[in-house]
């Protein structure tokens, strides 16, 4: 029974491992990047988010710094913008260029003397397109889908591997420690299975976690088991005036009222309704928080500036708490440097397993092949006479009489 146990883990793990192998080091690979984007991406790309702040210079106001943006790249509709909380960060200005929703122009703009610093397809910068690799292959839907099917296929192909792992009396020792010293194969084999033994209960969670974005009905699962009821749609409030004249400095009314309620450090961002009856949804991330992802949210009248509503995370539900906590693990954020550091390591034993992987399936094969090709040059050989093979027993057993 145990025999036939190994036997199905076996071959699981083989099959469903040449299938997925390629989109699990993609996955991996770009997600060790990912780890650290938010530290990388102002140092790849220094230009577009980074200035040297002036002496005792004074911020110029957002609404001027939206006017720029919006009058030199004109026909093209203001969808976000993103204040950091550094003195030496750019403020960027998101324009949606046309209906589609990840169509954006980035304009990065110097928040001390109001000129634009630089401008980008938001779809071309670098960790865009890691995600997209990362999320879809850079595929779309289909991509979606594949690496939906892969993501599964990679947590029965860890637990199979346990069930192939797992020790007996004779070789406990060895599933333990890799032995640095020995053949290439024997170093192979060890850095697969050892290594992957390591590292399976955070690769596991991390799989897991990212399921929630490939499947709709496992983040709902999440909602279900917290809020006993599937995620609802938040969206921003109606304006409660009707005035249509709106005020020179609206939007940094709503900048200093948002760090007036929300004193905690943290980026800042802007997000704009599609028509102007709907309020402007103004969210802070709390940089001080015990654990990252933590972020509150107020809505302000588009057009006189006033605060409809607040929703702060120390409010939300247990699903919604839940489902903002996904990321932070998926992505090893969780408690800041320490864990991201674990999730880099992890990331990168995990996109070398594909590689360990086909190397010992490659190489048992080469073996099966040379014992085939090996029986079949004996067949073609010539039998020895069978009074030969008498004269060679007699003259063995001769020599061991004497």
């Amino acid at each position: 029974m145990r025999t036939t146990g190994k036997n199905i883990a076996a071959k699981l793990h083989l099959w469903l491992g040449l299938g997925s192998g390629l989109v699990v080091f993609i996955v991996a690979l770009t997600g060790s990047l990912l780890v650290f984007e938010k530290e990388l991406e102002p140092i790849i790309d220094a230009r577009f988010h980074t200035i040297v702040p002036p002496d005792n210079a004074q911020r110029v106001p957002l609404d001027e710094l939206v006017t720029t943006a919006t009058t030199q790249f004109p026909g093209k509709k203001l969808s976000r913008v993103i204040i950091e909380p550094h003195p030496d960060r750019t403020v960027v200005v998101e324009l949606q260029q046309s209906k589609k929703a990840k169509d954006i122009l980035a304009v990065a703009l110097d928040p001390y003397t109001g000129k634009v610093v630089e401008a980008r397809q938001e779809q071309d910068a670098f960790f865009s397109v890691v995600l997209r690799l990362h999320r879809y292959l850079c595929l779309g839907d289909t991509g979606k889908i594949i690496t939906g099917i892969s993501c599964v296929s990679f947590l029965i192909i860890m637990i199979s591997g346990l069930v192939l792992w797992w020790p007996n009396r004779k070789n406990a020792k060895q599933r333990f420690t890799v032995k640095w010293g020995a053949s290439f194969k024997r170093l192979n084999w060890d850095l697969h299975a050892i290594f992957g033994f390591y590292v399976l209960p955070f690769v596991f969670l991390i799989a897991s976690t990212g399921l929630i974005w490939s499947y709709k009905w496992v983040n709902n699962l999440l909602f279900y088991a917290f809020d006993g009821k599937p995620q609802t749609k938040r969206e921003a409030p109606a304006n409660q005036s009707s005035v249509s004249l709106k005020s020179a400095d609206l939007l940094e009314e709503m900048y200093a009222e948002t760090n007036r309620l929300l004193p905690h450090s943290g980026a800042i961002t802007f997000a704009f309704p599609e028509t102007d009856s709907l309020a402007v949804t103004v969210s802070k991330r709390n940089e001080e928080a015990a654990i990252d992802n933590i972020v509150d949210f107020l809505y302000f009248d588009n057009a006189t500036g006033d605060l409809i509503k607040k929703r702060l995370y120390d409010g939300e539900t247990r699903g919604f708490k839940a489902r903002r906590i996904i990321f932070p693990i998926h992505t090893g954020s969780m408690l800041g440097w320490p864990t991201k550091i674990i999730a880099l390591i992890v990331a990168l034993i995990t996109a070398s397993l594909p590689i360990t992987g086909f190397l010992i399936w490659w190489g048992r094969g080469r073996k099966k092949s040379g014992v085939v090709r090996q029986r079949s040059v004996e067949k073609t050989l010539p039998r020895q006479p069978q009074h030969n093979r008498s004269v060679v027993v007699a003259a063995s057993n001769k020599l061991s009489e004497g």
